[in-house]
């Protein structure tokens, strides 16, 4: 178990604290981390927190923390219950000199359930590549980070990944898609875009629900298979509901490889366990898998080299370790950001806030930070809370996820509308005010 801090040992045994010894004669930086080890979903929280920890383990042991100052973070199991979340929230935010730094939920149901109450505490969610959809507006959601690329926008590159397997978009037309999704509200945020999308481009979509948590497919897959008969499936799941799919698939004879997932249906805890029925299953990702970068060498020698890893030295480098790398990589540039305005010390939510919003993570910076080849850049405004990530797909081929498209770039054209209309509408019923700022770039006050 990791060691603690004076401080920090005041608080429950049911939580996990995670600095060094020298935290005492520094400053700290305090990160909740609304953990999810156990249940159904645990293979992705167990590989997401792992790395998440791991890379501000890294910082802290390589470099003593951020310009000085150490980052620290509890465990609150959650269960990926959105109950417990909003109580695990509520029992870490004020902790730490300045309390909470930001959340990560990476559970869009406690996205959801936290939006105004974290907006009324000053503290940033960063709900990395899920959450709610039109927080991307930052003009509405001044709190809310959907950061590197929401739902919406990857479905729009799904659509276009399809339709270059097709030989062209005009080749959509007449399709038929089945949109099998987690019947929670992570499963239905894309519903509106598909919609949308097959009103534009002329296919069918018919969307199948599967109840918590996920296990019980059998006849949703008659139905979808012997029945429905679609030219695709695009697989929106989570955990256990992920390799029960690819098995029910196989069951009745639906091809792999033309079953598309969410990148949260995309790690190796997602296909392993289907075995034989993986094969050839498509996901969408934004990020590469692997140890042979240069940030994940480091994590190796100076987090697992010395006995305070994370998660298993097995899983380093995975899909979910790697998501969680990322998280780490986002949660440090905007604190890096942030002291630059305000100092390098302790530095209070409405302060990172700042720092997430004027984040600019370029190429080179990702190449000093050992990460080149694993992310793509990624610049945050007040207008633009999403980032303006790419969105490319790979294919399990049994023992590996191998990379078989290009970049694709999602359509803003047809997102960033819905987007400002579905943000108008949640300002207008809260009776908010939109922030300044009316094109893409422009500050906010």
């Amino acid at each position: 178990m990791k060691m603690k801090n004076s401080m920090l040992t005041l608080l429950a045994m049911s939580f996990i604290s995670a600095p060094l010894a020298t935290l005492q004669a520094q400053e700290e930086q305090f990160i909740p981390a609304l953990v999810y080890r156990t249940g159904p979903y645990a293979s992705g929280g167990t590989g997401i927190f792992g790395g998440l920890e791991d890379y501000m383990a890294l910082l802290n042991l390589r470099d003593g923390g951020i310009n000085g100052v150490t980052l620290t973070w509890e465990e609150c199991e959650t269960g990926y219950n959105s109950d417990r979340g909003v109580e695990c929230y509520e029992r870490l935010k004020g902790q730490g000199p300045t309390g909470a730094t930001m959340i990560h939920p990476f559970s869009t149901g406690i996205t959801y359930r936290l939006i105004e109450r974290a907006t009324a505490d000053k503290i940033p969610i960063i709900s990395m590549g899920y959450g709610r959809t039109d927080a991307s507006d930052g003009r509405v959601f001044p709190y809310v980070f959907p950061m590197i690329t929401n739902y919406w926008s990857q479905n729009t590159a799904k659509i276009k990944f399809i339709g270059s397997q097709e030989g062209g978009m005009e080749n959509l037309k007449g399709l038929k898609i089945a949109n099998l999704y987690h019947d929670s509200s992570y499963g239905k945020e894309t519903g509106p875009i598909l919609n949308k999308q097959a009103e534009i481009y002329g296919f069918e979509v018919r969307h199948f629900p599967v109840p918590h948590p996920g296990l019980d497919q059998k006849a949703t897959w008659l139905e979808i298979g012997r029945r429905y008969k679609p030219d695709w499936v695009i697989l929106r799941g989570w955990g256990v509901m992920n390799p029960t799919a690819l098995k029910e698939a196989h069951r009745v004879g639906f091809p792999a490889n033309k079953i598309v997932g969410v990148w949260w249906s995309g790690a190796e805890e997602d296909v392993i366990p289907a075995g034989k029925a993986a094969v050839g299953y498509i996901a969408a990702g934004f990020h590469a898998s692997g140890k042979d970068f240069p940030v994940v060498q480091d994590i190796l020698e100076y987090v697992h080299g010395t006995g305070k890893g994370n998660i298993s030295a097995q899983r380093v480098g995975t899909i979910y370790h790697l998501r969680g790398v990322i998280a780490g990589i986002l949660t440090a540039e905007s604190i890096r950001t942030a002291q630059a305005k305000f100092g390098n010390k302790s530095l209070t939510g409405e302060e990172v806030r700042w720092g997430i919003e004027n984040l600019d993570i370029t190429a080179e910076r990702i190449k000093e930070i050992g990460a080149e080849g694993l992310m793509s850049p990624i610049k945050v405004t007040c207008f633009d809370h999403e980032g303006g990530g790419a969105v490319n797909f790979q294919q399990w081929d049994g023992e590996r996820w191998v990379v078989i498209s290009d970049w694709i770039e999602p359509d803003q054209s047809l997102v960033r509308p819905m987007v400002e209309a579905s943000a108008a509408k949640y300002a207008a019923e809260k009776g908010l005010t939109l922030r300044s700022g009316e094109s893409m770039g422009s500050d906010c006050s």
